[in-house]
C-alpha cells in the first residue's frame, strides 16, 4: 500500500494544536522532578516546546511579511501581540519581587528603581546577567527585530537560506572559544535556539506553495526522530549537568521539526474536539508561558504533591487565568489593529 505524501501545508493548518502542545510540553518541563526519577530524562524533552514555539513563530512571520512587506506595520503588529501582555505579567511580578519579597517567595531579581524600570521595560537581566524568569520574551523580542531584515535578504538572495548553518557555528564559536564565551557565553539559552527560529522561516515558503514529500520518507523522519530522542534522553538521565548544553540543543533541531511532521499526523487523525482544545491552548500560549510558572505552578508545588497530579493543576489554575487576561487584552489591541489595518 502506498503511503500517502507527507503535506508540508500541514504544518501550518495545525499551527494552533502544535502550539498548544508545544504549551503543555513546556509545562511538563517546568514541573519538577528528582533527579533519580526514571521519568527525568524524559520529563526534560518538554523543553522543545520552546523550539517548537520558535520554529512556528519564525513561519509565521513569513506568512505576514509576504502579505504586508511594511516595517511600520511588521513592528507595530508584533509589538500589540507580545509587549502588553508582557508588561502586565512583569509589572505583576517585578514590583512585588522588589518591594515585598517576602510575601511573593521569588527570591528577588530587581536590586534597584533603574533595574526595576530595565527588567520591566525589556527584561534587561536576561541580557546582562542570564536572569531566566521571562527569558522567552526578550529572546523573541529580539528575533523579531532582525526577522525582516532576514526575510527580505532571503527575499532577493536565496543562498542566504544556509545561514542557520553560520548559527550553528556561531553556537560551538561560544561555547569554546574563550573571549567569545566571556562576552556572551551566558547567552547560550538564546544562541542555541536562533538556528530552529530561522529554520522555521526558511521552510515557510514550502509551506505556503503547499509542496509536499514523499510518503516513503516517514521512514527517514521516524529515524531522525527516535535518534534525537533516545539520544536526548539518555544525556539527560546519565549526564544531565555534565556536557553543554548547546550540545543537546543541537539534536533539539531535527526533533523539533521531525515532531512538528509527526504530529501533524497525530492531529489528522484525532477527534474535531480534541483538537479544538489543543488549539485553545495554542491560541492562549503566550499568557499561560507568562503565568504557569512563577503565579501558579510555584505555590501548587508547595503542596507537595506528585508529578502528574501537579502538572494537571497547574493546566486547571493557568488556562483559566491566561484566558482572561488574552480576553482582556483583545478587547483593547483588536480595535487598535482594525485602525491599523
Amino acid at each position: 500500500m502506498k503511503i500517502k505524501d507527507i503535506e508540508l501545508a500541514n504544518i501550518s493548518r495545525y499551527r494552533g494544536e502544535l502550539m498548544g502542545a508545544a504549551m503543555f510540553f513546556v509545562i511538563l518541563f517546568h514541573v519538577g522532578l528528582p533527579r533519580d526519577d526514571a521519568f527525568f530524562g524524559l520529563r526534560r524533552m518538554g523543553n522543545i516546546g520552546v523550539d517548537i514555539f520558535l520554529f512556528l513563530s519564525g513561519m509565521g512571520l513569513w506568512f505576514s511579511w509576504t502579505k504586508q512587506p511594511s516595517l511600520r506595520h511588521f513592528f507595530i503588529r508584533r509589538f500589540l501581540r507580545v509587549y502588553p501582555a508582557w508588561l502586565i505579567i512583569a509589572c505583576l511580578y517585578y514590583i512585588p519581587d522588589m518591594f515585598c519579597p517576602e510575601l511573593v517567595r521569588h527570591g528577588g531579581h530587581s536590586v534597584n528603581i533603574a533595574d526595576l524600570i530595565g527588567d520591566i521595560s525589556i527584561n534587561w537581566d536576561f541580557w546582562l546577567n542570564d536572569e531566566l524568569t521571562f527569558w522567552y520574551i526578550p529572546a523573541i523580542m529580539m528575533l523579531y527585530l532582525v526577522s525582516p531584515f532576514y526575510m527580505n535578504l532571503i527575499l532577493r538572495h536565496p543562498i542566504y537560506r544556509w545561514l542557520p548553518v553560520a548559527m550553528i557555528m556561531w553556537c560551538i564559536l561560544v561555547q569554546y572559544v574563550t573571549p567569545i564565551h566571556e562576552a556572551v557565553g551566558h547567552l547560550e539559552i538564546f544562541w542555541s535556539r536562533v538556528p530552529i527560529y530561522f529554520i522555521g522561516i526558511n521552510i515557510a515558503a514550502a509551506v505556503k506553495r503547499g509542496e509536499t514529500m514523499d510518503g516513503t520518507s516517514i521512514w527517514m523522519i521516524l529515524l531522525m526522530f527516535v535518534m534525537a530522542l533516545a539520544s536526548s534522553i539518555f544525556l539527560e538521565q546519565e549526564k544531565h549537568g555534565q556536557f553543554p548544553l548547546f550540545l543537546e540543543r543541537m539534536l533539539y533541531i531535527p526533533l523539533t521539526v521531525t515532531s512538528i511532521l509527526m504530529l501533524n499526523r497525530v492531529f489528522r487523525r484525532t477527534p474535531q474536539a480534541f483538537n479544538r482544545a489543543f488549539k485553545l491552548v495554542g491560541a492562549l500560549s503566550l499568557e499561560a508561558y507568562l503565568i504557569h510558572d512563577h503565579f501558579v505552578m510555584r505555590y501548587i508545588e508547595m503542596l507537595d504533591w506528585s508529578y502528574w497530579p501537579t502538572f494537571l493543576a497547574t493546566v486547571a489554575v493557568t488556562m483559566p487565568l491566561a484566558w482572561l487576561l488574552h480576553t482582556g487584552l483583545d478587547h483593547v489591541i483588536t480595535p487598535i489593529e482594525a485602525r491599523l489595518k
